[in-house]
């Protein structure tokens, strides 16, 4: 098996432990954390990998494939860089290092509305392949600009976010001042004094701002102002009146995030829309709702005829992303794992995590004598 990454770093534990040491207390925390007691954020992934796979040993195989078509395009794995808010803030200039091994291994990378780069950064970095992930704003005026900026970036996914109705609460985050508006304490500053890689990458690239939201943030504003702007010009609440001109005015493939029951999945194929991604934002917002991979079987099962169903949440390994597949998953995101490699490694991290990705998951295929994705269904343990 060749070994394309940073044999250090065999594995995402070992990206998350070097990256609890390289970057400061709060980043860490906002990055790693759940919301309330963490019940779901820890469920996701130990539910996940009770899920397990027949292989078949004495059957002829001809090899495996982790190259899987989605919407029209084929990429070079079943999975892509999920999106991730105040990215720069845990690793200075970590989407544009992730935009960038993201096209060079023709993979997936969606950029939040609440991240550190712009939709036109990110689309020249990716040559118009990286797909959006709009939260709505409570203006028409502004919904329709941002989805124009993204149109003239050639983004060929527009995502819709759903599970953002209220923020979640999120206790590291407040006792670290990160809450809205987030605040910059003695504390905080002392944890950064304290990571001096994370603190000069920062002063090179600046204090990270929402880049897309830039254009629409009046002058001089400054953090204490910051809540009420995000309450101001952003409804989390999606329905149909707010999704039906969204899908008349992007012609692109229309995909919605956040889904986890079967009546939004039905909603979602009334309203037209390409794809769904079962998922609970990472644990951060329902402690009592359920883990991603219960729903996830269930809706493929049903709906996997009418829909593209991915997933994300919980998502951790190449394992992982066999047992989402083989539990009816079409395509899988990861958020942290990427996340941990890039605050481990800085430049080197994305194309480490995605190389580790693909090596663990072909190891995974070729045990199983799985030759291609789409295969991982007759493999699971029912």
């Amino acid at each position: 098996m060749a070994m394309k990454f940073d044999t250090r770093y065999p594995s995402i534990d070992d990206l998350r432990a070097r990256a609890q040491k390289k970057i400061p207390k709060f980043a860490f925390e906002y990055l790693d954390g759940g919301c309330n007691e963490d019940v779901n954020l820890i469920r996701n992934t130990s539910e996940l990998r009770d899920v397990q796979l027949k292989p078949n040993y004495l059957r002829a195989h001809k090899g495996s494939s982790l190259k899987t078509n989605l919407f029209g395009i084929e990429y070079d794995a079943p999975f892509g860089i999920a999106p991730v808010g105040l990215q720069g803030l845990i690793w200075p200039n970590s989407p544009e290092i992730l935009a960038k091994a993201a096209f060079e291994h023709n993979i997936p990378f969606i950029l939040s509305t609440v991240t550190t780069t712009s939709i036109e950064r990110a689309s020249e970095l990716t040559e118009g392949k990286a797909w959006f992930q709009l939260y709505h704003p409570t203006e028409d005026k502004l919904r329709d600009d941002i989805i124009k900026r993204a149109e003239a970036a050639e983004c060929p996914v527009l995502v819709i976010l759903c599970d953002v109705p209220t923020f979640g609460f999120r206790p590291r985050d407040i006792r670290n001042g990160l809450a809205m508006p987030p605040k910059m304490n003695l504390t905080n500053i002392l944890q950064a004094f304290g990571r001096p890689d994370w603190s000069l990458q920062t002063l090179k690239h600046g204090i990270p701002n929402f880049e897309v939201l830039k254009p629409y943030m009046p002058k001089g504003l400054d953090l204490t102002q910051l809540g009420k702007f995000m309450d101001d010009t952003f409804s989390g609440r999606l329905n149909e009146e707010k999704i039906k001109p969204i899908r008349d005015m992007w012609k692109g493939k229309l995909v919605i995030k956040g889904v986890a029951s079967h009546e939004d999945a039905e909603e979602a194929i009334r309203l037209g829309l390409d794809g769904i991604i079962v998922s609970n934002h990472g644990g951060r917002q329902l402690d009592a709702g359920e883990s991603t991979i219960k729903p996830l079987s269930t809706i493929a099962e049903k709906y996997g005829d009418q829909i593209e169903v991915m997933m994300d949440s919980g998502i951790r390994s190449g394992p992982d992303v066999a047992r989402a597949m083989a539990s009816g998953a079409k395509f899988t995101f990861m958020g942290r794992s990427f996340m941990y490699g890039v605050s481990a490694l800085g430049n080197a991290g994305g194309n480490h995590t995605i190389s580790l990705l693909k090596t663990e998951l072909q190891q995974v295929m070729d045990q199983l004598c799985c030759e291609t994705t789409r295969d991982f269904p007759n493999h699971l343990v029912k």
